[in-house]
C-alpha cells in the first residue's frame, strides 16, 4: 500500500476519534472535534497531490478517497444536526448532492465511462469545510464583532453545492446517451 492511500486510510480511522470528540459536552472536546477535522480534510488534498505527484495513482485509492471524504463530511453533518447546531435541510441538501453524484458516477462507472471531479466541486469541498469548521466553532472569532460568518459559509456551501451538482448531471447527459 502506497503512501497516498495510507493517508487516505488516515483519514477513515480519524472518523471515530473526531465523533468521539464532537459528541462530547465539555467545550474543550469541541475544540479538539474541530482539531481532528481539520487534520482529517487536509490529508484529502496531501493524499491526492502525493499520489499524482509520485504517480501511485491506485484503483484502491479512486475508490477510498472519495468515501473517506463522504464519510468525514456526513457524519460531522449529522453530529451537527443532532446537536441542534445545523439545520437539517442544509444536511439533507448536501446528503442528497452526494447520493446523486455517487449514484450518477456508478452508472457511468457501468459503462465504462469515468466522471473526474469538476472544478464547483472541488470549491463545494472547500466550502463545505470551511462551513462545517465554522458551525462547530460556533461562528467564532466572528461572533466578537457581529459578523454572521457562519451564515454566509453556509449559504456559500449550499451554493456550490447545488452547482456542482447541476454540473455532473449536465455534464453526465452525453455521457450517459451513448
Amino acid at each position: 500500500m502506497n503512501l497516498a492511500n495510507k493517508i487516505t486510510l488516515s483519514r477513515i480511522f480519524l472518523l471515530p476519534v473526531f465523533l468521539f470528540f464532537i459528541s462530547q459536552q465539555p467545550r474543550f472536546g469541541s475544540f479538539i472535534a474541530v482539531l481532528v477535522f481539520v487534520v482529517a480534510a487536509a490529508t484529502d488534498g496531501l493524499d491526492g497531490y502525493i499520489a499524482r505527484k509520485k504517480k501511485q495513482v491506485t484503483k484502491l485509492g479512486q475508490l477510498l478517497d472519495p468515501l473517506a471524504d463522504k464519510l468525514l463530511v456526513m457524519s460531522a453533518l449529522v453530529s451537527l444536526v443532532e446537536q441542534a447546531a445545523l439545520p437539517a435541510w442544509i444536511a439533507i441538501i448536501i446528503l442528497a448532492r452526494e447520493f446523486a453524484v455517487t449514484g450518477l458516477r456508478g452508472v457511468a462507472a457501468a459503462e465504462g465511462k469515468v466522471i473526474a471531479a469538476s472544478k464547483f466541486a472541488k470549491l463545494k469541498t472547500v466550502t463545505q469545510i470551511v462551513a462545517i469548521v465554522a458551525v462547530m466553532l460556533n461562528n467564532y472569532p466572528f461572533s466578537l464583532i457581529g459578523f454572521p460568518f457562519t451564515t454566509i459559509a453556509l449559504a456559500i456551501a449550499v451554493i456550490f453545492t447545488i452547482l456542482s451538482a447541476l454540473e455532473y448531471f449536465r455534464d453526465a447527459v452525453p455521457l450517459l446517451e451513448s
